[in-house]
């Protein structure tokens, strides 16, 4: 099992996708600055992690779009590879075209960072396969512009295919249909704001978290 996490300027969730990726796989994940025009040979997934790439100049993940390793993992994901992105992660994700949508500035303009409820809205896909349908989850958010936001024909789309992979069991940033997580077409892609990678062992205040990156190295394995 090889592993990639992306590292942009003004990333600071790296370290602890990396030390998540690791304690699941037992093998430290390889740390790909943003300026790499290329990803190693056999990767099975590559994170795009959390933070404030580039400062969150012009708009959130819209600068990190466009450093030349994205053009890899845009690469990767139609190799069918597996993506996850997280926070600015999934921002990124969206500007780069892998995930319809936008991730707006939340609603009431405040930056929320606390733990928050989510429902499994698809169980099936190679990252929620060990989770149970519907169950509730509890996961830490922190961020400013997490509001997704897309188009009635796009979220239509979505929720017709099964695309919508966890949803805020509250209103946490005003996102379309609770929306806190989505996959792509393919179900290789999947971005979400809130954090997994910080509920992974039980001193972090629980686990929840751990078992979407074994769901997801079980599956790639398999």
């Amino acid at each position: 099992m090889k592993s990639a996490v992306i590292v942009f300027p003004g990333s600071n969730c790296d370290r602890d996708m990396a030390v998540a990726l690791e304690l699941v796989t037992g093998r430290a994940p390889e740390m790909i600055w943003h300026r790499e025009t290329e990803l190693p040979d056999g990767l099975d997934i590559v994170a795009v992690p959390g933070g404030f790439s580039y400062g969150d100049y012009l708009r959130s993940g819209a600068m990190a779009a466009q450093s030349p390793v994205m053009r890899a993992v845009v690469q990767a994901a139609g190799r069918g590879v597996s993506v996850l992105g997280v926070c600015n992660g999934f921002q990124v994700l969206t500007e780069v075209g892998l995930l319809p949508g936008v991730l707006m500035r939340n609603a009431g303009i405040n930056f929320v960072c606390r733990d928050v409820s989510l429902s499994v809205a698809n169980s099936q896909s190679i990252f929620t396969s060990r989770y149970d349908q519907d169950e509730l989850l509890s996961i830490p958010v922190a961020h400013h512009d997490g509001n997704y936001f897309a188009d009635s024909e796009t979220l239509g789309r979505l929720e017709g295919e099964g695309r919508v992979a966890f949803r805020y069991e509250e209103q946490v940033n005003g996102s379309a249909n609770d929306i806190a997580g989505i996959l792509n077409a393919e179900g290789n892609v999947l971005g979400m704001m809130p954090h997994p990678e910080r509920m992974v062992e039980a001193a972090h205040g629980g686990t929840d978290g751990r078992r979407l990156f074994e769901g997801l190295v079980g599956t790639v394995m398999a």
